[in-house]
């Protein structure tokens, strides 16, 4: 996903998970504790819902998605000690206001600055002979969903 910054959600003053979207999916990423590997990891993704958590205990996140995520193409996995938790949008270029609701919603400037990425990343994926990594918008970036047309879906 590039040069994207990770959103942070914390709790008490401890990081619980980052997260970042963009066209197409929303990536969490989560460090849990030292020794658990992979194979101790139970994790459930459902269209709205996710519960992560170490087998034989309750779980760490049980909460809904901020928005709707297509669970039979979401995934994760765990490599050097990070878990990534990939949810396929259902909605292709939504604006997610934040990975699980009630969690750090964005704030406005973070979101102009997420739609306008994403934008970006649509009009390369339209027109894949132009380079827009220097592009910029003059004014609010526009919903990357809706702007000029809507989403082409290929």
């Amino acid at each position: 996903m590039g040069e994207s910054k990770r959103h942070r959600f914390e709790h008490d003053g401890r990081l619980v998970y980052e997260w970042e979207q963009n066209l197409d999916e929303v990536l969490i990423y989560v460090r849990p504790p030292e020794g658990v590997t992979a194979k101790m990891i139970e994790c459930k993704i459902s269209k709205n819902h996710l519960t992560l958590g170490i087998k034989g205990n309750p779980p760490f996140i049980d909460e809904d998605l901020g928005d709707s995520c297509e669970a039979g193409e979401s995934m994760w996995t765990m490599d050097d000690g990070e878990l990534e938790i990939n949810l396929k949008k259902m909605r292709k270029a939504s604006t997610w206001e934040s990975a699980l609701k009630g969690h750090g919603a964005l704030d406005p400037v973070a979101k102009q600055e997420v739609q306008k990425k994403m934008t970006l990343e649509r009009f390369q994926e339209e027109h894949p002979g132009f380079d827009f990594s220097g592009a910029d918008f003059s004014g609010a970036a526009p919903d990357p969903r809706t702007f000029m047309d809507g989403v082409k879906y290929q």
